[in-house]
């Protein structure tokens, strides 16, 4: 058994101050007030030094460690991760491969989880495409995906994704998508879906709900606008996702909000509710040079056509970062980078601290600047 004494953990909705937490064979055995829950004896004891204990980060999108893209080294990716708090991830296999890159990916990643204890911290794949709006996101001159949605094509990309594809991303308006959803389903039923890269209707959209889409990818980024008269800003799917209560918003939370602007952020966060909110890194592999007008970004990438290509951000990064931009507290980003995005793919065994759920743990200070990362009782960091 091991013990940390001397916690604040954090909780969903509020703090228990000087606590101690067991954990046990994996797993939360017991917590509470110091005074309530003495340690057993031959524990082995973490002094948390009142630091703040939360459930380890669940980063749902994230495509790299900022250089590198998981398929190419999931260890040095996964670990870095790790490092940073995120005991849970889900790399994305994107759009812009083609069909031969994508079943590539999975292979490997599925290896990895299988094989490699040192990226225990893989959850599945989140699955970034392939059918997005061709005129949205990065890189986009390089689409293999643009011509059209045909089952021969995409049928052994969703056969090697199998069930460990927790998450794919469509843009509802693309001819013949419900087809895609129905065969992704058929070999997954627990997947969910989620709007990205897309200008689709609201209309589009709703009508996609009853079969799982339930999260708005980069809330906010590569999105489309629907003006119905030139004088009136349109509504689309960033509309869409604040307008459904039913629809998480991811958020990619960089250090000068230019993902997301700070008075945005401030402005989905009174939207959506702090249940509805998702922190993700989107960490990607890029090295395009900084354009003009960047000057001093320094956590961000950019392609070779000077677009927005994701973060070099870990979720640790992120909630440092909504903490700045919206005075959110660390039961806030806790809830964001943790129990939100778990509760969105499915993850009920983690995300909160609750007796019986996976020892997932960071200890951290006041401004997220991650101690200690345990995963499944383990001390990995």
């Amino acid at each position: 058994m091991l013990a940390i004494k001397n916690a604040t953990l954090v909780m969903r909705d509020h703090y228990i101050p000087n606590a101690v937490i067991l954990l046990e064979d994996g797993k939360i055995a017991d917590f509470g007030e110091a005074r309530n829950l003495p340690i057993p004896e031959g524990c082995e004891v973490i002094d948390a030094e009142g630091l703040y204990v939360g459930p380890g980060f669940v980063d749902i999108h994230t495509h790299s460690d900022g250089k590198i893209f998981f398929p190419d080294d999931p260890v040095a990716a996964c670990q870095h991760h790790m490092k940073h708090g995120t005991t849970t991830l889900l790399p994305a296999i994107y759009t812009g491969w083609n069909a031969e890159k994508q079943m590539e990916a999975a292979n490997i990643l599925r290896d990895a989880m299988e094989n490699k204890p040192e990226c225990a911290n893989i959850g599945g794949f989140y699955m970034e495409g392939p059918y997005l709006n061709p005129d949205f996101g990065c890189d986009r001159t390089n689409n293999p995906w643009a011509d059209g949605i045909f089952k021969e094509k995409y049928q052994p990309v969703i056969d090697a994704a199998g069930d460990l594809a927790r998450v794919w991303c469509v843009a509802p308006e693309r001819e013949g998508i419900l087809d895609f959803i129905l065969d992704c389903k058929a070999k997954n039923p627990n997947v969910f879906f989620a709007v990205a890269h897309s200008a689709a209707s609201p209309q589009e959209i709703e009508a996609l709900i009853p079969y799982g889409l339930r999260i708005g990818t980069h809330h906010t980024n590569a999105t489309g606008d629907r003006p119905k008269y030139p004088e009136c800003r349109g509504v689309c799917v960033d509309e869409t996702v604040n307008y459904n209560d039913c629809i998480y918003a991811e958020l990619i939370c960089d250090s000068m909000g230019i993902h997301v602007d700070p008075y945005m952020l401030r402005l989905v966060r009174k939207i959506k509710g702090d249940d509805k909110i998702i922190l993700i890194s989107d960490a990607y592999a890029c090295d395009g040079p900084i354009p003009p007008g960047y000057d001093g970004v320094d956590d961000i990438n950019f392609d070779w056509e000077g677009e927005i290509a994701g973060s070099k951000m870990t979720l640790d990064i992120s909630c440092r970062n909504m903490m700045k931009h919206t005075g959110a507290s660390m039961v806030d980003v806790f809830k964001f980078a943790s129990y939100n995005p778990a509760r969105a793919v499915g993850f009920y065994d983690r995300g909160e601290i609750r007796k019986g759920l996976r020892a997932d743990l960071v200890i951290a200070d006041h401004w997220m600047t991650v101690k200690t990362v345990i995963l499944e009782g383990e001390v990995v960091k």
